[in-house]
């Protein structure tokens, strides 16, 4: 089983708590915005710290330095095919705004991933992995994510109380 480790950036606007989700990129997931969200993540270096993979990843799918400040342990959670295990943390901060509209116009480069598409049609194209991203109020990031990582969601509220 594959193992990932990604950040959910938290800050509170208006006195609401908000996270930073990303959409995740290609072809499969164009159309689509419910459960099409994801925390910034990706797998782990063999024998690499989670904390270190989690902060490289946030800042190679983002393109956003990852705000100072301490990593919150979220525990795991296994998404759908029982293929991957995703180490959540959680992070107060914040990124301008600016910077979060920027993920959408980010160049080709090292985060993007070839896929076989359309499937069985032997033409190979390239996606953005993360093709955008946005701040979501905890309703709506519980319909956004993908339905494997909305338990991070729940221990985040549990942190905060």
């Amino acid at each position: 089983m594959l193992t990932s480790a990604g950040i959910l950036l938290h800050r509170e606007r208006e006195g609401a708590v908000e996270v930073l989700l990303g959409h995740m990129g290609g072809p499969f997931w164009s159309r689509k915005d419910a459960a099409a969200w994801s925390i910034p993540k990706g797998e782990l270096d063999e024998g690499e710290d989670p904390v270190t993979a989690a902060r490289r990843e946030f800042t190679e799918e983002l393109g956003i330095a990852v705000p100072a400040g301490e990593l919150r342990e979220l525990g795991s959670v296994v998404q759908s095919g029982r293929r991957k295990t995703v180490l959540g943390f959680a992070l107060a901060g914040d990124v301008p705004d600016a910077d979060v509209a920027a993920v959408a116009g980010r160049p080709d480069d090292e985060t993007w991933v070839e896929i076989e598409w359309p499937r069985n049609s032997g033409r190979r194209l390239r996606f953005p992995e993360i093709d955008k991203a946005e701040w979501f109020g905890l309703d709506a990031a519980r319909e956004k994510l993908v339905k494997g990582q909305v338990p991070f969601l729940e221990r985040l509220t549990a942190l905060l109380a």
